[in-house]
């Protein structure tokens, strides 16, 4: 793989998506195709988004973003966006892809006008294929999200609190103003 070029790009359209092939190995939530499917559906939600991470025609890896779930807290601040997947084929991590992708995301100034939040569960990091165990992993995607400006966020939300190894963590814009950064920490606690 040295010397092979990886292209980021996006947010790409649900049509984009689909005319690339998705890695075999880009499997940790569902199977690949399946995935592919469920990434082109995001395509097509209001606040959308779905950056991809390609080399020649085959995606290696991919990050997503879309609003909150109507049901879930966050969805009552509207600055909110949440990071809703990441994922880098196995053959592929090690290498920059993923911290790649993020940085490319994260250089358009258009995300200072939110607050992006990564809600991390345990059950969906790959420690088998790391090696890894939750505490490491939980390090090492502090390390990831802390990057692009990430940072980990009290909160009282019970999903969150089912284990103690996951993790909130949040991005403030620079233009977000200070009432929604209040507004966000009321949520985010349950204070009101």
């Amino acid at each position: 793989m040295s010397g092979v070029e990886v292209v980021m790009e996006g947010p790409v359209s649900g049509d984009c998506l689909l005319s690339l092939q998705m890695n075999a190995r880009l499997n940790n939530f569902r199977p690949y195709e399946k995935q592919q499917q469920a990434l082109a559906a995001i395509c097509g939600f209001a606040a959308g988004r779905v950056y991809i991470a390609r080399s020649g025609k085959e995606i290696v890896g991919y990050i997503t973003f879309h609003r909150p779930d109507e049901y879930s807290r966050w969805y009552r601040h509207p600055r909110v966006l949440e990071l809703g997947g990441v994922e880098v084929s196995p053959g592929w991590r090690g290498k920059g892809v993923g911290s790649g992708l993020l940085m490319y995301i994260f250089n358009n100034d258009c995300w200072e006008d939110y607050i992006v939040i990564s809600t991390e569960y345990f059950r969906h990091w790959d420690t088998a294929g790391t090696g890894l165990d939750v505490w490491e992993y939980r390090k090492m995607m502090n390390g990831f999200f802390g990057r692009a400006g990430f940072m980990p966020v009290s909160t009282n939300d019970p999903d969150i609190l089912e284990h103690p190894a996951n993790v909130l963590m949040a991005r403030v814009g620079s233009r977000v103003g200070w009432d929604d950064v209040m507004d966000f920490e009321e949520i985010a606690t349950g204070r009101r």
